[in-house]
């Protein structure tokens, strides 16, 4: 193994419970016009139909709260309420990003021993998450950042040859399964999954064994797979 992978979100930091609170905060502002789980039902099903056009992010997210309300209130929602929604939706663009127990630590010894080289590898928008990284103070850990819209087979491919490795020298960690594990998986790379409390609905999969993937329940479990 010469290159571990790291996803951000989830991985590195808390990000989807931050999103579920906002979520709750919209529920209660839309309550006179449905019930929580007919906003969140429909939230779902706004995001989705979003994806192609609008991709992964916060923007993306905040665009789909307002569009979901007008949705959910057959337009009667007032534009202050609107204005609400779309200040909830801001407020993510400067959560906190701190790393999550064990994180920092683990890196600086992964670093320290320095048998790996180690790169970030993030989906969403650019803007957002390029601040996220600098507030987590993560950034020094790693050799390069990259950020795309999605991880597909593809980007990982890409990713493998950007860093001029082959798949079978990379392993990703990560704690979504549909888009950390499945894709690495697909292409020949090891995979270390890290399943966090929260996972947003469109990042659901089904889970399985894998003789290239190791599951874990704390980010410091990983020295005992690396070291």
């Amino acid at each position: 193994m010469k290159l571990i992978v790291f996803d951000a979100d989830d991985t590195l930091w808390d990000c989807q419970s931050h999103f579920e609170v906002v979520t709750d905060k919209c529920c209660e502002l839309l309550a006179d016009y449905a019930d929580a789980t007919t906003v969140r039902d429909s939230l779902f099903q706004t995001e989705r139909a979003n994806m192609a056009d609008l991709g992964f992010g916060t923007k993306a997210f905040t665009l789909s709260l307002v569009e979901n309300a007008i949705k959910v209130s057959e337009g009667k929602v007032s534009a202050h309420t609107l204005l609400q929604i779309q200040m909830l939706g801001r407020e993510l663009l400067h959560l906190p990003a701190t790393p999550l127990p064990g994180v920092e630590e683990t890196l600086r010894v992964l670093a320290d021993d320095g048998r790996y080289r180690m790169v970030l590898f993030t989906k969403g928008e650019l803007l957002d998450q390029q601040a996220k990284v600098r507030r987590s103070g993560l950034e020094h850990f790693f050799e390069r950042v990259f950020i795309v819209s999605d991880k597909t087979q593809q980007a990982y491919r890409q990713l493998c040859n950007d860093c001029r490795v082959t798949p079978q020298e990379m392993m990703m960690v990560g704690n979504s399964f549909k888009s950390d594990i499945v894709p690495a998986l697909a292409v020949g790379a090891s995979a270390v999954y890290i399943p966090f409390h929260v996972t947003w609905a469109l990042e659901h999969a089904e889970t399985f064994d894998h003789e290239r993937l190791w599951q874990i329940s704390r980010f410091d479990e990983l020295l005992k797979i690396l070291l």
